[in-house]
């Protein structure tokens, strides 16, 4: 469940200890700049409340109705703010720790005080530190708009933590491949689309693991360039694709390599890295929807190459 709570309860965290406070100098600090002023920049809209839309899907049930606008991550609209947010709806769904949409909101939808509220340094460090391998996996380094050097220590007026350091339980078994988890919806299939650099219809030759990957040869015949991004046409010739960190864990796309494959990635470090895989389908209307979409229309430059517009490939 996500965290949730209400004014009334954050009226009481101001008391016991969900914000914590520093120095009445400290606040004065922020008492002097210019509502047009935060964060070190000038914005040429001043700071209003505006209530949280139910299309801004990682918080619109964060608990409270109303945010600041411009947000904390210099934001100023509110398209601006639901474009760059849906990328990390996926990671939610990752459940990779629990305060993830507090920390993950706090910056994209800051509630409306009179004054910005930052998460603190420890909020961002346990959320990175649960959620950054699961990033990792598809080739995502922790994005620099989030390095965690940023934020105050718990000493000043900032979110804390709510659910320690721990990472959410997960069951006992053995979970399938972050890469290999799929929801074939027309609406996740098109943010993975479009958060990818390349996109294939392709045949599987073979697979190998190789230094902790799954290493996927593609097989020449009846492959499909869908989407070819920056990559070249020789590097799809003698086609190699790597499912980061997938040695240990199951991939059920992969247990049968009969049949074409819709094949999502990017490319990182001379790399081709797979982020996501489905079974190619003519008679899903999801996935014709889907790829309809990709060429009827095409992405735009902020959800292709946007700051933490990849992390769509979540999905």
């Amino acid at each position: 469940m996500h965290f949730q709570w209400n004014i009334v309860a954050w009226a009481h965290s101001l008391l016991f200890g969900f914000i914590v406070w520093g120095s009445a100098e400290e606040y004065d600090y922020y008492s002097w700049q210019s509502d047009n002023f935060q964060n070190g920049r000038f914005y040429t809209k001043q700071s209003q409340c505006v209530d949280i839309p139910s299309d801004l899907h990682l918080c619109h049930n964060v608990g409270y109705k109303k945010m600041r606008l411009p947000n904390l991550l210099d934001h100023e609209t509110m398209p601006e703010v639901k474009q760059q947010a849906s990328s990390w709806v996926p990671l939610l769904a990752k459940r990779c720790h629990r305060d993830t949409q507090l920390f993950l909101c706090s910056l994209f939808a800051p509630i409306c005080l009179e004054r910005p509220i930052y998460p603190c340094r420890s909020l961002c460090e346990v959320v990175r530190d649960s959620c950054a391998p699961v990033m990792e996996s598809y080739g995502f380094p922790w994005p620099e708009m989030l390095n965690c050097n940023k934020f105050p220590l718990d000493n000043d007026l900032c979110i804390t933590v709510q659910f320690g350091s721990k990472q959410v339980t997960q069951p006992p078994v053995t979970k399938i491949c972050t890469q290999c988890e799929i929801e074939q919806k027309s609406e996740t299939m098109r943010v993975q689309l479009c958060a990818s650099d390349f996109v294939l219809r392709m045949r599987i030759k073979e697979v190998k693991i190789e230094n902790g990957d799954r290493k996927l040869i593609a097989a020449q015949k009846k492959k499909k360039v869908l989407k070819a991004g920056k990559l070249k046409r020789k590097e799809f010739r003698k086609l190699v694709l790597y499912i980061k960190n997938a040695a240990g864990c199951p991939c059920p796309q992969l247990d049968n390599l009969s049949g074409s494959f819709l094949i999502m990635g990017r490319k990182v470090d001379n790399k081709l890295l797979l982020t996501a895989i489905y079974k190619w389908d003519k008679k899903s209307k999801e996935m014709k929807y889907a790829v309809n979409f990709m060429f009827s229309y095409p992405c735009s430059d902020t959800i292709s190459h946007g700051t933490g517009a990849h992390l769509g490939a979540f999905r």
